[in-house]
């Protein structure tokens, strides 16, 4: 599969400046029904690239897994449905493509690591992304 836009690989609840996983608070991943609204908007912006588009929609292994990791251990917040929900709202709030555009960094053009951090970081209150190249 491919996307003309970021995807978020996920939502990575810190306490105190540590990563949070593996938690074994709150209930285990319930896939969601393939009629739910919140399907397809996962499958937009929250896109299983290494799976066909039904096989990601119906096992819905991605999600599985970022949630069982990551979404658990801050379930006296946000329950899944608002775990996915949050995602998908702060990615649409940090529009990483307007964000980088804004700051002349568009595809075909070269740029340093240093450049696209410092646009990341006008978005994200001055805190360093986590970023790796691929």
């Amino acid at each position: 599969r491919t996307s003309n836009n970021f995807t978020i690989h996920g939502l990575w609840p810190e306490k105190k400046g540590f990563r949070l996983e593996f938690c074994s608070g709150g209930k285990a991943y319930k896939k969601f029904e393939l009629q739910d609204h919140i399907v397809n908007d996962l499958d937009h912006h929250w896109i299983q690239m290494k799976f066909t588009e039904q096989d990601a929609k119906q096992k819905q292994p991605l999600w599985n897994h970022e949630y069982t990791r990551h979404g658990r251990c801050c379930f006296n917040l946000y329950d899944q449905n608002a775990y996915f929900l949050l995602a998908m709202r702060l990615k649409d709030k940090l529009d990483l493509v307007r964000t980088l555009r804004n700051h002349g960094i568009t595809p075909g053009t070269k740029h340093t690591f240093d450049e696209i951090k410092s646009a990341i970081k006008t978005v994200i209150n001055q805190v360093d992304p986590d970023l790796k190249c691929v």
